[in-house]
């Protein structure tokens, strides 16, 4: 759509050019209530046609507030002592019949007309959305094993006497066991702002990708919901990679596994790609549906199961860690046939990594 002015719109040609580069969508509506002049960005964001220009406004374009009302049928006439039009959320309502929701906000022109911008707030709302799951999901996380922890200290403080040896550890060990959830949990909270912010910090050097899996393997193996893993690998492939966080990543994925499959044994294949070390997690529990096999790595998805507790940002960890390599994470699955994890991460020669050692990403 072509930006298109009227006759009279009070403001120099100019000041029309100049809103041509605003990423905000511009109405300027005269007196009579008629668009005397529009941007380029009015047709993508609020679905004006390009015959726009010298229609009433309510003709042409439906501004809902909260109450469904059309605030478009409610501008201020040319008579009224208003300067300004305060910012607010409202939604527009497309030619297809979808409300998009805006931020409006306008200003009086000296000849009785306005000028009003509109900017997307999907992003807004989304991002006031995920603050809100964080909050809550935090909140719970933390609440319960502090609620755990208190009880038990508040107990062993007034009873101490009447517990043997055997209870009192029992108790120690339960509260150090919630001590250590909610470090996980802060741990990821500080994972997750440094990825946000660009700011993962990687200290590579050569590692041995077999030996890199038998490590998280037999920590695995410790756990109380302790099932076969198996390892599959045609060779002992090496990576240029900061151990710490591969460690996290592989954790990670075999923890998922673990905990959505809870029937399933769990193989892990290592496969050399030539340029990339492929890292595979297979499991046999439902899988995951087509639909989901995106969003499953966006924050506090908990993608296969969402009665399942916990924060829903290990894959988003994951993804940012492995992204942060150079490298990439994707799920192959069908629905009841189990899902695999991949991670592929470059792999760099011998010769060509000793003289580079770590690095500080």
């Amino acid at each position: 759509m072509n930006a298109h002015g009227g006759a009279d719109t009070a403001l120099p040609n100019g000041d029309l050019a100049a809103y041509e580069v605003l990423p905000e969508a511009v109405l300027v509506i005269d007196a009579d209530q008629r668009i005397a002049f529009c941007n380029t960005r009015a047709g993508f964001l609020l679905g004006l046609a390009p015959d726009a220009t010298g229609k009433r406004l309510v003709d042409v374009l439906t501004i809902l507030d909260d109450t469904g009302t059309d605030v478009a049928r409610c501008l201020p006439p040319a008579s009224a002592v208003i300067d300004r039009l305060a910012e607010r959320l409202l939604k527009v309502r497309l030619p297809d019949g979808r409300l998009r929701p805006v931020t409006v906000a306008g200003a009086r022109l000296p000849n009785g007309g306005t000028v009003v911008t509109f900017r997307n707030a999907g992003r807004q709302q989304r991002l006031d959305a995920a603050r809100s799951d964080l909050i809550a999901t935090v909140s719970h996380e933390i609440r319960s094993p502090l609620t755990s922890v208190k009880g038990f200290t508040r107990t062993m403080l007034a009873k101490w006497d009447r517990f043997s040896d055997e209870q009192k550890q029992q108790m120690l060990a339960t509260i150090n066991a919630d001590a250590d959830r909610v470090t996980r949990l802060l741990t990821e909270l500080l994972d997750v702002a440094r990825i946000d912010a660009g700011r993962v910090q990687l200290h590579r050097v050569l590692l041995d990708a077999v030996a890199a899996v038998e490590r998280v393997v037999e920590k695995a193996a410790h756990d109380d919901d302790a099932r076969p893993i198996t390892i599959q690998s045609s060779g002992r492939p090496t990576l240029f990679v900061d151990p710490d966080k591969l460690e996290q990543v592989l954790i990670n994925l075999v923890e998922n596994a673990l905990r959505y499959a809870p029937q399933s044994p769990v193989r892990i294949e290592i496969i050399d790609r030539g340029d990339s070390v492929e890292i595979a997690v297979h499991d046999r529990g439902p899988g995951v549906p087509p639909d989901q096999q995106r969003q499953i790595f966006a924050k506090f998805s908990r993608g296969r199961d969402t009665r399942r507790t916990g924060t829903g940002l290990g894959l988003y960890i994951t993804k940012g860690l492995v992204e942060a390599h150079g490298g990439r994470v994707w799920v192959d699955s069908e629905p009841g046939d189990g899902a695999t994890f991949r991670v592929a991460l470059p792999k760099r020669a011998p010769e060509a990594a000793m003289g580079a050692g770590g690095d500080h990403g």
